[in-house]
């Protein structure tokens, strides 16, 4: 569904991804680096909205740069913090969505009233967004994702800023869509604990280098409890090669 194949962008003399290669398909990824790794730069990259300086992204066999209008018909995404018009409601703000999909105005009501209830938004559907928690709103960014039944899922740090019980619907919902939509599913987070409970695979990366890349349960068997130390080792020291 995913394939990243030598991926470099630069920005005048600063390199921010260098020649990073990825394939992923139907299940979970959870993309662990520090800040100023290069993990938003490669999700805009993904969805065609940087062109890298170097190589190519494919999704689902189409090409992100020369495809782009059929790639954001297959992907549903939220990158940095979502925005939504406040004094709107729910519906209301999935309707302005649609139609900039170019969906037609007798799709709109089922189409969101099922993404609503995925998330557990259903009672709220006519609430203005401004009355929403922040775990309201991340839901609420889920659904307007998934609105329009993608087969890849792209998600920057969508648990940022949630308590435990909202980290915890976050985490049901991932798995509820891989399980029950058949999405592959590409995340990225700093919550080592997060990552490590929902993910099959985890990746990392360090200095514009994708490091890792490994099955979460060959990660958990082989350090078992120093699996958190070893995430760490590998986003930040730079003398350090996980992938060997």
């Amino acid at each position: 569904m995913i394939e990243i194949n030598d991926i470099t962008k630069k920005f005048e003399n600063y390199t921010v991804l260098n020649s990073c290669s990825f394939k992923g398909e139907n299940e979970i990824y959870g993309l662990l680096g520090k800040n100023g790794a290069g993990k938003t730069t490669l999700f805009k990259i993904l969805l065609g909205l940087l062109t890298p300086s170097k190589g190519y992204v494919k999704i689902c066999g189409k090409n992100s740069k020369e495809e782009r209008q059929q790639v954001l018909r297959l992907v549903g995404a939220t990158i940095e913090q979502p925005k939504f018009y406040s004094h709107l409601s729910a519906f209301e703000n999935l309707s302005i969505h649609l139609s900039y999909m170019s969906f037609d105005d007798n799709e709109y009501k089922i189409l969101i009233e099922e993404a609503l209830s995925f998330v557990g938004l259903t009672n709220d559907i006519e609430k203005k967004v401004s009355k929403y928690s922040l775990g309201m709103k991340q839901r609420l960014a889920i659904a307007r994702a998934i609105i329009h039944k993608p087969k890849v899922l792209i998600l920057d740090e969508p648990m940022n800023g949630l308590d435990p019980i909202g980290i915890k619907d976050m985490r049901n919902l991932f798995k509820k869509l891989a399980l029950e939509k058949s999405m592959t599913i590409f995340f990225s987070s700093h919550m080592l604990n997060e990552v490590m409970a929902v993910s099959d695979h985890i990746l990392v990366l360090r200095d514009g280098k994708i490091v890792l890349e490994e099955e979460k349960e060959v990660i958990v068997s082989r350090y078992q409890e120093d699996v958190e130390s070893f995430l760490i080792k590998c986003m930040e020291d730079s003398n350090y090669d996980a992938i060997n």
